[in-house]
């Protein structure tokens, strides 16, 4: 397999008051494409700095994060923008969706800051709720949907620019047991057959199931317990 991801002694820490707080020290770790890794871990070991760290939405204080072979670290904003929307997917615990908006509206959102057409977006809109399910619920708005419709929004948002890497904060974490298992399928789906490279984080053993393999993130390091197939 290929590394899509990889970082290289990265080190990442914040001040609080006069107090310095390592969250990162010398971290080495690489993500292959077509893992689907579940990260756990106490609150405020770093999980989703992490997540921002691959997202391009926080950097490193020092070492390097690769991107299929090209360095992300030492990005513009503009180009961390740029390369974001090409390439990311975030899903997030509460959906984030606009309540005025109706499904098919709010997974464009993303695609209006590309130059494709409107009958283009049009169509990978239609493709993207299709996937995830949704084909029917295109016109209903938020308040209309249940609690697992409106995350199969937010995923089908997440995937309409088709990203290589999602990353999901605790996706299931408003959910019950139900309802999650059927988006941790989804999940699933998308990383099997459509070879999406999934990092997800989640305080719920349960949900890490559904990844081929667990990271346990403590003080800034991590434990890897594989999981079997």
């Amino acid at each position: 397999m290929t590394d899509l991801i990889k970082l290289t002694d990265v080190e990442k820490s914040y001040t609080r008051g006069k107090e310095k707080i390592v969250i990162f020290d010398k971290l080495s770790m690489h993500f292959e494409q077509g893992d689907f890794v579940a990260i756990m871990g106490p609150s405020g070991s770093g999980k989703t700095t992490l997540l921002n760290l691959l997202g391009g939405t926080d950097r490193p204080d020092h070492g390097t994060i690769e991107f299929a072979g090209q360095r992300i670290d030492n990005f513009s904003e503009g180009q961390l923008t740029a390369w974001r929307s090409a390439n990311v997917g975030f899903i997030f615990q509460f959906y984030n969706l606009m309540p005025i908006l109706n499904a098919s509206q709010n997974v464009e959102l993303p695609l209006l800051l590309t130059k494709l057409s409107a009958a283009k977006r049009r169509e990978n809109v239609a493709t993207a709720l299709k996937i995830v399910g949704l084909d029917d619920r295109a016109r209903h708005k938020p308040r209309e949907m249940s609690g697992g419709q409106q995350q199969r929004v937010a995923i089908a948002r997440a995937i309409v620019s088709d990203p290589k890497l999602l990353l999901c904060d605790e996706p299931t974490g408003d959910l019950d047991r139900a309802t999650a298992d059927e988006i941790l399928s989804t999940l699933q789906l998308l990383n099997r057959e459509l070879g999406k490279t999934i990092v997800m984080v989640t305080h719920d053993a349960e949900a890490a199931k559904f990844a081929k393999r667990v990271l346990h993130l403590d003080k800034g390091r991590f434990d890897e317990r594989e999981l079997a197939a």
